[in-house]
């Protein structure tokens, strides 16, 4: 690492030292960053000031459950950047949520929506709130509350939040009725798949369907298809099913998905009707054990992970940093050549070591995850926000712009002397593309 790049690493770490997510997500992208830094002094500056957030947010959030006893948790909410537009990013209710994991999902946010054909800025936050075991009349309580307070910085032309872990379309629901009452209007600008209040009604397959054309996109850059390929993936949330979904419609032969508890092995591959059962004991938040009751040729693997497994491509789409070195040593040796980041930040920095020095290409989620932000554009536009848009224009719609956006990263990368076939060219371009148009945004508006 250079020494311009290194100082502002420094800085950072002297600024924030525990922030470990944050920091992380810094490093990658300063990496990225070096030979434009090199090429231009006067970006070294503008680089220092993005990475200071416009806003952040910490408020309590008390809450009353069913025994009727008093609860405190820790709400979050950092608006990165709106040099491009009001802010767009995920409301996670996890118990991991903290500043710095805050900090690094609206600085991931803001680089894959500068990265994206549409004018939005990023931001990220949630809080340490668990709604697992919790009543729907205790999870509503604690959204009422949660908005009681982050109402007044939320707006169509502020920050617009969406679904993220542990954020679905009952709490969406729950958090927007809150925020309806509190504005005194109706503003469909929450994001998720309840048409009426929330805009597109496929809003909730972007992410995912986006993962499996852009993994479409690098084999036809090799005169290869996805049919016949074994694909694993962690995660049983709504995008990993929906990369299970689409890879079956591609001709792939998906034979993993996961939970906190182990993941899920189905040698013969899923299909249609088996992908039915998993989206079942899903909504149903039964154990992926249940499974095996009806296939009894599955396995269930307790305290695992699936990248051990015989695979062609990797979709990670549970949490940061779920590949670790070993997780990555264990792709490379299964004969994984491709993977495809469905989580923000689904590697350490170990991790993608490993997968460089073994020539695996990586699809960075702020590139091959950016497909939820196809449907932005029009949900801004009050003119759009309660159509319901055909499965076929959503899906050309969203094809299209994963073609952009893989194409102006491979262009970037180029353009700073990134080889093509490199396996972190599109991680490399996407990241400077994004800081370009961000840098540009923030010259103009005198934000240096």
């Amino acid at each position: 690492m250079s020494k311009t790049a290194g100082s502002i690493i420094e800085a950072v770490l002297r600024k924030d030292p525990h922030e470990f997510e944050f920091i992380q997500s810094v490093q990658e992208v300063v990496h990225s960053l070096e030979p434009v830094l090199v090429k231009n002094s006067q970006y070294i500056h503008i680089l220092e000031r993005l990475l200071e957030p416009e806003r952040t947010i910490i408020f309590r959030v008390p809450w009353v459950d069913d025994k009727g006893e008093t609860h405190v948790n820790r709400g979050f909410r950092v608006q990165f950047s709106q040099v491009l537009g009001p802010c767009r990013g995920g409301l996670r209710f996890h118990p991991s949520m903290n500043l710095s994991v805050a900090k690094f999902l609206g600085f991931e946010q803001t680089m894959k929506n500068a990265l994206s054909p549409y004018k939005l800025g990023g931001a990220g936050g949630g809080s340490d709130f668990d709604p697992r075991g919790k009543s729907e009349n205790e999870i509503m309580r604690f959204c009422q509350s949660f908005m009681d307070e982050l109402y007044r910085y939320l707006g169509p032309d502020q920050d617009l939040p969406a679904e993220d872990t542990g954020v679905g379309p009952r709490e969406m629901g729950f958090l927007f009725g809150q925020y309806r009452r509190l504005a005194g209007h109706f503003q469909g600008n929450f994001t998720g798949p309840k048409i009426f209040w929330s805009g597109s009604s496929l809003r909730t397959e972007a992410t995912g369907y986006g993962l499996v054309f852009f993994a479409r996109l690098i084999l036809l850059e090799m005169n290869k298809e996805l049919k016949g390929l074994r694909c694993v993936i962690s995660g049983t949330g709504k995008i990993a099913l929906h990369v299970l979904e689409k890879l079956l419609s591609c001709g792939a032969i998906p034979i993993t998905v996961s939970d906190s508890k182990g993941y899920l092995l189905d040698e013969d591959g899923f299909d249609y009707v088996k992908f039915s059962l998993l989206r079942d004991i899903k909504s149903q938040q039964r154990s992926l054990r249940d499974y095996i009751k009806s296939y009894p040729r599955a396995r269930y693997f307790e305290d695992s992970k699936p990248w051990n497994e015989r695979c062609d491509i990797a979709f990670p789409c549970a949490s940061q940093n779920e590949i670790g070195q070993p997780e990555a040593l264990g792709l490379v040796n299964s004969g994984c050549r491709i993977l495809i980041e469905g989580s923000n930040m689904p590697c350490t920095s170990q991790a993608i070591d490993v997968l460089r020095k073994a020539k695996v290409l990586v699809a960075p989620a702020k590139a091959a995850g950016a497909g939820g932000i196809a449907v932005g554009e029009l949900e801004l536009n009050h003119e759009y926000n309660l159509m319901q848009w055909s499965p076929e224009d959503f899906e050309t719609k969203l094809q299209d712009s994963m073609k952009q956006t893989y194409e102006r990263s491979l262009k970037h990368a180029n353009d700073y002397g990134f080889l093509k076939d490199s396996p972190e060219a599109l991680v490399h371009g996407g990241n400077i593309c994004a800081f370009l148009n961000l840098a540009q945004a923030m010259t103009d508006q005198g934000c240096v």
